[in-house]
C-alpha cells in the first residue's frame, strides 16, 4: 500500500481485521477530524493517543476550556505543517487548537471593540444594576432577577480578544473557533440547590449539563458583535476559522460578506478571456476560473507575506446544515476567502430522513472544498468510530472509493489550515 505521498508504508495489524462496523478501513492515509470538543471530557484524552485518527482540530467555546484545549495542543499539538505533510503510516493521533467563543456562550460578553456600537455594560457602575441592564439588553423574554443572580458577571469582550490573540501568537498552527451563530439554542436554567450536588464531576463545566432550558436566547445581533470581532481577529492574523451555524444561514453569510465588502476578487468570465486580442494580457490562469472549472482554490506564493484583511482567509462550516442553494451561494468565485465544508454523523446524519438532504449537498460540495468531522466530546474509540462513517457516507455520495476519498479530503485538511500554495 501507498501513503499519500507515495511512500511504500506497511499496514497496520489491525487494518485487515474487522472494526466495530465490520469494514476494512484505510487508518493509514491518514483519517483527520476537522471539528471535536474532547475536553469537554477530561477523562477521556488519555485515549488520544491510542486513536487510529491521525489528526484532531480541538474546539474551545467557552472561559472554562480556553486553557484545557491549550495544554492538550502543549501534549500532543503539531508544530508545523511538515508534520501533518510528511507523516506516513501509523504514527500517534495528534491535535491542532482552536481558540474561540461560542454563540451559547457570547451573552458572557459586553461589547466594548473599537466597532462596538453601544457598550450595555459600564465596569464603573454599581454591579448588580450594570449586570442586569446588560443581561436585559443582550437577552430575549425579560429574565427575571433570579435568572440574571445565576449567569456569570459580564466580561468585556476586547479583553478576550487580546487573550486570545496572545495564544494564536504563541502557536502557528492555531486556528480561531469554534464560532459562529445560532437562533434555535436556549440558555439553560441556573443550578437548582438540590441538583447541583449531582452533577457530573467528569464533564468540563460550563455546558448545559442535563439542566432544563429557560425561554432565553442571546439575541442574534449581541451574536454577531462578537462573531464578527473574532471574525478580524483571524483576519489579522491569517488563521482559518472553525463556524458554527444553526438557524442563521442568510445571516451568517451577511456578517461575512459584510468583512470582505470591497476585497471581492474581480471575475474574468470565458467569453472574455476569448475576445482579448493576440499578444494582450493573458486571463487564462487557475484563478480567473471557479472552482468547478479548475478544481482548484485560489494559489498564493509561499514567498508572499500575508497582508491582514478583516476576514478570516480561510473557513470551516462546521457540520454544514444548509441547503445545497446556500452552500453555491459560498462558490462565487467573487469571494476572496476559501470556504470549505464539514460533514459529521453527529449533527448531518444523526437522524431518519436526513439522507436525501445529505446526498444532495454533498454532491454539491466541490470535491476540493469537503471536510469531515466527529463533533463529539469524548476521545476514543468512539470518535474514530464515527469519523469512519462520515468517510464512507460522504465517499459512497461522491463515488469514491475509501482510499481515494482519504486522500482527498486529507489535501483538503492540510490546505484548510495551512493554505494552498503554487
Amino acid at each position: 500500500m501507498c501513503s499519500p505521498t507515495g511512500e511504500q508504508v506497511q499496514p497496520h495489524p489491525a487494518d485487515n481485521d474487522e472494526n466495530e462496523s465490520n469494514a476494512w478501513f484505510p487508518w493509514h492515509l491518514g483519517a483527520c477530524d476537522a471539528h471535536c470538543h474532547p475536553t469537554d471530557t477530561m477523562a477521556s484524552i488519555a485515549s488520544i493517543a491510542s486513536m487510529r485518527a491521525r489528526m484532531l482540530t480541538i474546539m474551545a467555546t467557552r472561559s472554562e476550556d480556553q486553557d484545557l484545549v491549550s495544554s492538550v495542543a502543549a501534549q500532543h499539538g503539531i508544530k508545523s505543517r511538515a508534520d501533518l505533510v510528511e507523516a506516513t503510516g501509523h504514527i500517534p493521533c495528534q491535535v491542532v487548537p482552536a481558540y474561540g467563543w461560542h454563540p451559547w456562550f457570547s451573552h458572557q460578553f459586553y461589547a466594548d471593540t473599537d466597532t462596538a456600537k453601544e457598550s450595555t455594560f459600564d465596569p464603573s457602575g454599581e454591579i448588580e444594576a450594570e449586570k442586569t441592564k446588560h443581561y436585559t439588553a443582550v437577552l430575549s423574554s425579560t429574565p427575571d432577577a433570579a435568572f440574571i443572580a445565576s449567569l456569570p458577571n459580564p466580561r468585556p469582550l476586547s479583553q478576550f480578544i487580546a487573550e486570545t490573540r496572545e495564544r494564536l501568537l504563541a502557536d502557528p498552527t492555531a486556528l480561531v473557533g469554534e464560532i459562529g451563530l445560532d437562533k434555535a439554542f436556549r440558555l439553560p436554567q441556573g443550578w437548582d440547590t438540590n441538583e447541583a450536588p449531582k452533577r457530573d464531576e467528569g464533564l468540563t463545566p460550563g455546558g448545559r449539563e442535563g439542566r432544563k432550558l429557560s425561554p432565553h436566547r442571546v439575541k442574534i445581533s449581541h451574536q454577531e458583535t462578537v462573531l464578527k470581532a473574532q471574525l478580524r481577529l483571524a483576519g489579522e492574523l491569517g488563521r482559518p476559522v472553525s463556524i458554527h451555524d444553526v438557524g442563521a444561514h442568510g445571516g451568517l453569510f451577511d456578517v461575512l460578506s459584510s468583512l470582505w465588502k470591497g476585497f471581492e476578487k474581480p471575475v474574468i468570465s470565458r467569453r472574455q478571456r476569448r475576445m482579448v486580442a493576440e499578444g494582450a494580457e493573458d486571463f487564462s490562469s487557475d484563478e480567473d476560473l471557479t472552482d468547478d472549472e479548475s478544481g482548484k482554490g485560489k494559489k498564493q506564493s509561499k514567498a508572499e507575506p500575508y497582508q491582514p484583511r478583516p476576514y478570516p482567509p480561510r473557513i470551516c462550516l462546521h457540520s454544514y446544515s444548509g441547503s445545497s442553494e446556500t452552500l453555491r451561494q459560498y462558490l462565487d468565485p467573487s469571494i476572496p476567502t476559501q470556504i470549505y465544508f464539514s460533514f459529521s454523523m453527529a449533527v448531518n446524519l444523526s437522524k431518519d430522513g436526513q439522507w436525501d438532504k445529505f446526498a444532495e449537498v454533498i454532491g454539491a460540495c466541490p470535491d476540493n472544498k469537503l471536510l469531515v468531522e466527529s463533533d463529539l466530546h469524548v476521545a476514543g474509540g468512539q470518535m474514530d468510530e464515527s469519523l469512519a462513517q462520515i468517510y464512507r457516507e460522504v465517499c459512497n455520495v461522491k463515488g469514491w472509493v475509501l482510499t481515494e476519498g482519504m486522500e482527498r479530503i486529507r489535501k483538503n485538511y492540510e490546505e484548510y489550515l495551512f493554505g494552498i500554495f503554487d
